[in-house]
């Protein structure tokens, strides 16, 4: 009898940690628990690459996921602002940015009537490396627009998968973010966790005083090495002889940029350290996600991740494809290297992640923010029409029209994509309707050329509620988005003029496909094709492990990731 009871109850017992995903089985028999969550971000990886380039890839990288993973051939985000914090931000919390508030790279932050980039915070300053710290140079034009270096998760509006980890198991799981980029990192390691990005100044990666007062002993002793240095003097070659990429013939197009001495064929000099984009040459290229696996590693042996029963997170954002992509374009031979380059930087780190804790121990779930559009020229040379917009002729053309239908002389107050701000206190002493001011505005730039859609924030909508119309509703956050939701037609570029060769950003299915593959203990080796979505990879994270979905979650678990 009290053996029977006994029973009874472990077998209950067994049901309950079965559900938590603490004894998840495979044909009925228990098997190893998850120690780890890997969630492997690619910025910029398009989701067609992986076929475009498979054939060339090793046994251990991205062979590894699509044969042992569960395989997601069609997903797309359901957002229109496809740029790098809003794709990372709803992969953390599984919402959409009219949820977690992050609509765009930059907006315009009211209370100080000026832009913002979006996750600065003058409470928390950057933590310096060394004396040297401010000669590098950024050419993100998000970047450039920052009032202040402080970086935090202060403005994200919605808990992240790491925080709902945090908090299930009592504070005692460790949750860190690492990227190239500070946005990536700062959006996936959410509020409870810590984060780690690359520093195009000095090629160390920093942090910020909102996760420390010093940093860690063994991120100090990580950036004394100085190992992006050591690639001084040093160039980018292929892999693999030219003749062997399918895009051989794609090295030298007089659309593509020249990073001031880069140059736009193989092999592309890094130059020297002094060398004020030394730094950011080296992320437009390979180099780039070596470094990131790199401290990765540091960071997974001293904070042993993975070594205990309480699942620790760690957000891993490769950032060098996207960095190439906007140089050279996704249909460059600088594409193809980097993604197969790529490959081999995955198989090292899935070597590791078996030698430190096992990978029958890990949860792997790989994505990507956003996808990327074809360089207009090249478009174009293929016979699509496709060209070049930028802002100021955009307003232009708006200040015309608001002086024609209203009177009004510079009615637009500036265009930061992908939103038109209009001139607040210009409609109010001509005691305008706002509505039907933006109405007719949105209007006036339907009737551009290159423009697709011109959506106002409280005027009527299009009368065909559309697709785009949705995804641009699902943007929209009332204390962030601008006034009206300007959408180039397919293939056309909308940004300011520079060294950025090509944007994404787009409604469009090159920007919102991405690929989604959960690689782990107990899950099947299979491909889907059904339609699924970014915002469910952070709800099926949650129920893999037991847990609710992150509190504003709006996707859905995919059940054939589920024991």
């Amino acid at each position: 009898m009290v053996r029977t009871g006994i029973k009874n109850w472990f077998l209950t017992t067994a049901s309950i940690l079965l559900i938590a995903g603490h004894l998840p089985s495979v044909n009925g028999e228990p098997k190893a628990r998850v120690k780890l969550v890997l969630q492997v971000t690619v910025d910029g990886l398009r989701a067609d690459l992986l076929s475009r380039y498979g054939d060339r890839f090793g046994e251990g990288g991205f062979r590894y996921l699509l044969n042992s993973g569960t395989v997601y051939t069609n997903a797309h985000y359901q957002h229109a602002n496809t740029e790098t914090i809003v794709g990372h931000t709803t992969l953390a919390t599984g919402a959409f940015p009219s949820q977690h508030g992050m609509v765009g790279n930059v907006w315009f932050d009211r209370e100080h009537g000026e832009l913002s980039y979006n996750i600065e915070d003058a409470r928390h300053p950057i933590i310096p490396t060394r004396v040297d710290a401010s000669k590098g140079a950024q050419l993100d034009p998000s970047q450039k627009l920052s009032r202040t270096q402080g970086r935090s998760p202060s403005v994200i509006l919605a808990a992240t998968l790491g925080d709902s980890l945090a908090a299930y198991y009592g504070g005692r799981a460790k949750i860190f973010g690492v990227s190239g980029k500070d946005r990536s990192a700062v959006a996936m390691a959410g509020h409870a966790g810590k984060a780690f990005w690359y520093s195009t100044d000095t090629g160390d990666f920093v942090t910020s005083t909102y996760y420390y007062d010093a940093y860690p002993k063994w991120a100090s002793e990580w950036n004394e090495q100085r190992k992006a240095e050591s690639y001084a003097g040093t160039s980018w070659s292929l892999l693999n002889p030219a003749s062997t990429y399918l895009l051989a013939a794609q090295d030298d197009r007089p659309y593509e940029t020249d990073l001031r001495g880069y140059g736009r064929v193989f092999p592309h000099p890094f130059g020297e350290a002094d060398d004020k984009l030394f730094f950011t040459r080296l992320i437009v290229s390979p180099v780039g996600d070596r470094l990131i696996l790199d401290l990765s590693k540091a960071l997974v042996r001293a904070e042993q991740l993975g070594q205990d029963t309480i699942p620790d997170y760690l957000s891993i954002s490769f950032s060098s494809v996207d960095a190439v992509n906007h140089f050279f374009g996704p249909s460059s031979l600088e594409n193809e290297d980097v993604v197969l380059q790529l490959d081999r930087t995955l198989a090292d780190l899935f070597e590791f992640i078996e030698e430190t804790g096992g990978l029958k121990n890990t949860l792997i779930v790989l994505s990507a923010d956003h996808g990327m559009a074809e360089m207009p020229e090249y478009m174009a040379e293929l016979g699509l029409e496709a060209e070049r917009l930028y802002p100021d002729e955009l307003i232009g053309i708006v200040n015309e029209a608001g002086k024609k239908m209203f009177g009004i002389d510079g009615i637009a107050r500036f265009f930061f994509r992908p939103y038109l701000y209009l001139d607040d206190t210009k409609i109010s002493e001509a005691q305008l309707d706002r509505k039907d001011v933006e109405q007719a505005i949105a209007g006036a730039l339907t009737e551009i050329k290159g423009i697709a859609i011109a959506v106002p924030r409280n005027g009527a909508l299009p009368l065909q509620k559309t697709a785009v119309v949705e995804q641009i509703q699902r943007n929209f956050h009332p204390s962030r988005s601008g006034d009206i939701y300007v959408v180039q037609d397919p293939y056309w570029f909308l940004f300011d003029k520079g060294p950025i060769a090509t944007m994404h950003g787009s409604p469009w299915s090159y920007d919102t496909h991405v690929p989604i593959i959960f690689a782990g203990p107990g899950i099947r080796s299979r491909t889907i094709h059904r339609l699924v979505h970014p915002v469910d990879v952070a709800p099926t994270i949650a129920a893999f492990l037991g847990m609710s979905p992150p509190s504003s979650a709006q996707g859905s678990s995919l059940e054939e990731v589920l024991p």
